[in-house]
Parts: C-alpha cells; sequence; structure tokens
C-alpha cells in the first residue's frame, strides 16, 4: 500500500475525465493513473503537481499521508 491516498478518482469522474485523458494532460501512461487512483503507487513532486494544476487545486486537496502507517 502507499504512503499517500487520494481522492483522484472522485476528482476525475467530477470532471468527466477519462482515465486516459488525465494520463495523457500529466504526461504519463493510463495505467499510472490507475495505480493512483488505487492508492498503489506514490506520486513524484513533479506529478502531483501536475495533476493538482489540471485540477486546480491545492496538492494536499489531492494528495494527503495515510495517517494509518503513522499510528
Amino acid at each position: 500500500m502507499a504512503n499517500i491516498v487520494t481522492n483522484l478518482k472522485e476528482l476525475r469522474k467530477a470532471k468527466k475525465m477519462s482515465q486516459q485523458e488525465l494520463a495523457q494532460l500529466v504526461g504519463v501512461r493510463r495505467e499510472t493513473i490507475v495505480h493512483l487512483e488505487n492508492n498503489r503507487y506514490n506520486p513524484s513532486l513533479e506529478m502531483a503537481l501536475k495533476i493538482a494544476e489540471i485540477f486546480q487545486l491545492p496538492v494536499e486537496d489531492i494528495f494527503q499521508l495515510n495517517k494509518e502507517e503513522y499510528s
């Protein structure tokens, strides 16, 4: 499990955006978006910033530390 959790899937669906469309905007493969959405992959800082820019949200509104990992 990743150390970071995300609500990326909900944000993407609210924008009616496919995983492929988001992947193209971010510059990654669709599989990377799948792994991010399923909390199986921690994004790089650059990727997190790109995603935040796409959704026009602060990074911390999209990605949070998994508090269970630190309890």
